[in-house]
């Protein structure tokens, strides 16, 4: 199979969507690899180390679109590209379409075979190529949202982990997860009081057991949700549906019940977001302020450390790409359910469940 990897254009994307370990598994097993000139740049891989892992470096980004037959993408296809994509075509990559209604229309105009990072699924329900990135963007909320409680950055000017006689900052986390949990580990970490919320009790327990005493565990409902959100110094959104819209689990009002500057980091933005006040932002201008409330709803966080984000990432899709590049399509996804989960589009048409009912 040929397999193309086109450098990202998104704003401030440094990832890439393959590394050269990646690079000489896929050549090894006898496939051949494009890797659009500079591709690698943002996260310190060079044109000649992908060269010497057996890729082929293309300088003209429609080149590497035409000749490929699967495209390897970090973020979803970016409007400039859609001309590029042709039916039948296989795009894996996150996709994140319940959020996107007039990306999921350009692409099933486009025939394309959308196969999406995000909703590949484990039996045990688990999403191992969402996985790795949640981890990072857990983490990275933290450390926006402490940098942007500084005064200087439009916050109220507190310390996330407080010092000797102050209070420390009040952090709360609406959702358990894999992005919630790396969140509250990082601001326990810092000395932070912590809140983290789910609608689970079976994961509240497990979170009890394994995150610091400064952390405290409740059941989500609207009452709880509406009373720590008014408490809030910095709140993170991290809730995830696979293949649909994030809920808007705060509301407008609830946000005008928050104390000037204070902060939102909204990780559930690549999915509507949770917050009612949230809409989508870049790298380049990552916050505003509603209601006094400063609001950080990068679309694309992992993207900004790029040199830690690939690799993670390339560790989690590497054995997927080389079952598909091997098999084929549909071959590949004959009788694999985990795989069948990631088919979000086939040539004009949507196929997956949750995808169905946004766009019914």
């Amino acid at each position: 199979m040929i397999i193309g990897v086109p450098k990202e254009i998104k704003d401030n994307e440094f990832r890439v969507g393959v590394v050269p370990a990646g690079v000489e598994e896929l050549t090894l097993a006898g496939h051949k690899v494009l890797i659009e000139k500079g591709a690698g740049a943002g996260s310190g891989i060079s044109d000649k180390e992908f060269r010497d892992a057996g890729a082929q470096i293309v300088p003209q980004r429609a080149s590497l679109f035409r000749q490929a037959q699967m495209i390897l993408k970090v973020k979803e296809p970016q409007p400039s590209e859609i001309r590029y994509l042709r039916k039948g075509q296989l795009v894996f990559c996150y996709f994140h379409l319940a959020a996107a209604p007039t990306l999921t229309h350009a692409l099933i105009k486009s025939g394309i075979i959308a196969l999406a990072y995000e909703t590949l699924c484990l039996p045990d329900g688990e999403h191992p190529l969402l996985t790795p990135m949640s981890e990072v963007a857990g983490k990275m909320a933290i450390q926006e949202g402490a940098k942007y409680l500084e005064r200087s950055m439009g916050g109220k000017g507190i310390l996330l982990g407080g010092v000797a006689g102050v209070q420390p900052a009040k952090v709360v986390v609406l959702g358990g997860g894999v992005v919630g949990t790396n969140a509250a580990k990082v601001a326990a970490g810092i000395g932070a009081r912590v809140s983290v919320l789910d609608i689970n009790p079976s994961r509240l327990r497990h979170l009890e057991e394994i995150l610091p005493k400064n952390v405290i565990t409740l059941v989500s409902n609207r009452r709880v949700i509406r009373e720590e959100v008014a408490d809030a110094d910095l709140l993170i959104g991290a809730v995830y549906v696979e293949g649909a819209k994030a809920p808007r689990l705060v509301t407008e009002a609830m946000v005008k019940a928050m104390k000037p500057g204070s902060v939102i980091v909204d990780v559930a933005i690549d999915q509507g977001g949770c917050v009612e006040t949230s809409h989508p932002t870049t790298h380049s201008a990552p916050v505003y302020k509603k209601h006094g409330v400063v609001h950080y709803c990068v679309t694309n966080i992992p993207g900004a450390v790029g040199m830690t984000s690939t690799y993670a990432l390339t560790n989690a899709t590497l054995p997927y790409v080389l079952k598909i590049a091997n098999k084929g399509y549909p071959k590949a996804l004959e009788g694999d359910q985990v795989l069948q989960h990631a088919l979000n589009l086939e040539q004009g048409k949507i196929v997956h469940p949750a995808l169905k009912t946004v766009f019914k």
